[in-house]
């Protein structure tokens, strides 16, 4: 009888000690179920496109933190957000909140007083002014007031653009048409161009250097002259794209300038004037611009170079949509060996490009710009160098 006993208290205690356990376990399955649950948002909207995680919505909260997940801030309308924190009394929670991506940002507009034109002017007005949205890839832009393209004389309008989340924003302008003038030769004005010797000169100072950039549009250039008076590095268009949806063309002067260049050992950077409307389009750019380097030394960044604004509203991008487009080729050089770089006007840098994680190659023609974080300042289109016939752009670059 004894022997039985003996033999019955393992069993015992096991049943004992697993009860026990299971008691603990559902006791505090049942506080967990029940635990207070206590999370308030400063706000449940979010910016879209705006870098944001949970942590940053949360006014207050029982507990702390054990999953701060990332917000999808790219598309608009409501979303579930799910996460994880622990209780001030150790109890672990699985919370979710509903929030909504919004879109406050008004359209970017054509936004000066007076529009010029002429009465050749073919097309239509409304699309030949620059709009664009930072979401909404089709604003709705449009003219009020009466004007005639064909008729000279002082028009007071409103140009108007509005987006699908229904921003607006508008300009009071002039619009002034005139008959054609009778002469379209542009001679070019050298009596008041920016000496490269003045450049070096005003702007001296550590870590920088001095250069142009140049294109057909420069002629035949004496390389060596160039060299001679100071230039310490030149960034050359290798072409630009055909035109809207058409196939990229090489510059005329390219392969003579990187050839002139590299002789002379100045160093090189490229860039590529784009027209490129998608994905796909600025794909082929990009393998195309990678084909007409390969054969060549390239010691700076390649450059894209985006600047048919009067022509936006044809491509039909969003901001973001443009920003990603230039990040495809930018990405597409960093594959292939290249540094990419975004060039751009700072009105468009500051306005219609989201933040780069490539350098910047700043078009401000100031004295002084007020523009922070850019590689390279091109500062004066009207620059006059030795061994080049007319005028070039003028640039410091920043090591």
């Amino acid at each position: 009888m004894k022997k039985k006993w003996l033999i019955l208290i393992p069993i015992l205690i096991i049943i004992f000690v697993g009860g026990y356990l299971i008691l603990k376990q559902m006791i505090w399955n049942y506080k967990v179920a029940h635990a207070e649950k206590i999370v308030e948002l400063a706000r449940n909207d979010v910016f879209v496109y705006s870098d944001m995680r949970i942590s940053k919505l949360i006014k207050s909260i029982n507990g702390d933190l054990d999953t701060n997940p990332k917000i999808d801030t790219t598309k608009l309308g409501p979303q579930t957000v799910k996460f994880k924190y622990t209780t001030f009394e150790g109890y672990p929670v699985s919370y979710e909140v509903e929030i909504e991506v919004v879109d406050v940002t008004p359209p970017e507009i054509f936004s000066t007083k007076t529009k010029t034109i002429y009465t050749n002017f073919e097309g239509n007005l409304e699309e030949h002014l620059f709009c664009g949205d930072n979401y909404d890839s089709e604003p709705k832009c449009s003219i009020e007031g009466e004007y005639d393209t064909k008729t000279p004389g002082s028009y007071d309008i409103k140009f108007i653009g509005e987006d699908a989340s229904g921003n607006r924003k508008e300009n009071n302008f002039t619009l002034i048409v005139k008959n054609p003038p009778k002469s379209t030769s542009y001679g070019v004005d050298e009596a008041n161009a920016f000496k490269f010797s003045e450049l070096t000169e005003k702007y001296a100072g550590e870590n920088r250097k001095f250069g142009i950039d140049v294109s057909q549009h420069q002629g035949d250039i004496d390389f060596q002259k160039v060299k001679d008076a100071g230039v310490e590095f030149a960034y050359i268009r290798v072409g630009r794209g055909g035109g809207v949806g058409k196939e990229p063309v090489l510059d005329k002067k390219f392969e003579q300038n990187i050839k002139g260049f590299n002789s002379v050992g100045i160093p090189v950077g490229i860039y590529f004037y784009s027209y490129a409307i998608n994905q796909k389009e600025v794909e082929r750019d990009a393998k195309w611009v990678v084909k007409q380097l390969k054969n060549y030394k390239v010691d700076l960044e390649v450059a894209y170079d985006y600047e048919d604004w009067q022509d936006y509203q044809e491509y039909k991008l969003s901001f973001y949509e443009l920003t990603q487009v230039a990040n495809t080729f930018n990405d597409y050089m960093k594959k292939n060996g290249y540094e990419g770089m975004l060039y751009g006007s700072k009105y468009y840098i500051d306005n219609i490009w989201f933040k780069q994680s490539y350098p910047i190659w700043l078009a401000h023609y100031t004295t002084k710009t007020d523009y922070q974080g850019y590689k390279v300042w091109q500062l004066s289109d009207e620059g006059k160098v030795p061994g080049i016939d007319g005028l070039v752009d003028l640039n410091i670059r920043y090591e």
